[in-house]
């Protein structure tokens, strides 16, 4: 599953929240409309952490889906690219975050394009479909929680 989205800031200024991006670190990221259904206490941070902004390649990543599910970070080329791995029964998993900086009229942008590959996959049909659908909805959500946080005036914003 592949997915991309743009966002008005340099790489630099988003690279902080994939960081810390995840379960028990900064949560996922939702637009307020959305965060405001959630109860407080588990909605995503609206800030950087520093606390939260070191990852190496081994570093594991609690992860949803279950009480033990995690991501393995195996590869980190701040600001490019973050590639996760997670093994689910006999599913192995491999996200990739990669970022790309270009100029735009209105000043610079960021490309992020988001990989999700499983192998193998049992029921492709479903995958194909609801897998699809669900990842569609989840990474628009993301990109729309993270333009939000990108945008915000600091303290809560562009990286600080």
């Amino acid at each position: 599953m592949d997915r991309a989205f743009d966002l008005p800031a340099r790489p630099e200024n988003v690279w902080p929240w994939f960081v810390q991006l995840g379960k028990k670190r900064a949560g996922w990221y939702l637009p307020t409309n959305v965060e405001r259904l959630i109860p407080p206490s588990r909605r995503a941070l609206r800030r950087i952490d520093p606390s939260l902004q070191v990852l190496r390649v081994g570093s594991v990543i609690p992860d949803w889906g279950g009480r033990h599910e995690t991501f393995e970070v195996v590869h980190v080329d701040p600001p490019r690219a973050l590639v996760l791995t997670t093994q689910r029964g006999r599913t192995f998993g491999s996200w990739a975050i990669v970022l790309a900086a270009y100029d735009a009229p209105d000043g610079p942008v960021t490309h992020v394009q988001l990989r999700l590959r499983l192998t193998p996959v049992k029921h492709r049909r479903l995958a194909g479909t609801l897998g699809e659908g669900f990842d569609a909805l989840t990474v628009g959500g993301l990109a729309a929680g993270l333009r939000e946080r990108v945008t915000a005036p600091s303290p809560g914003g562009t990286g600080s």
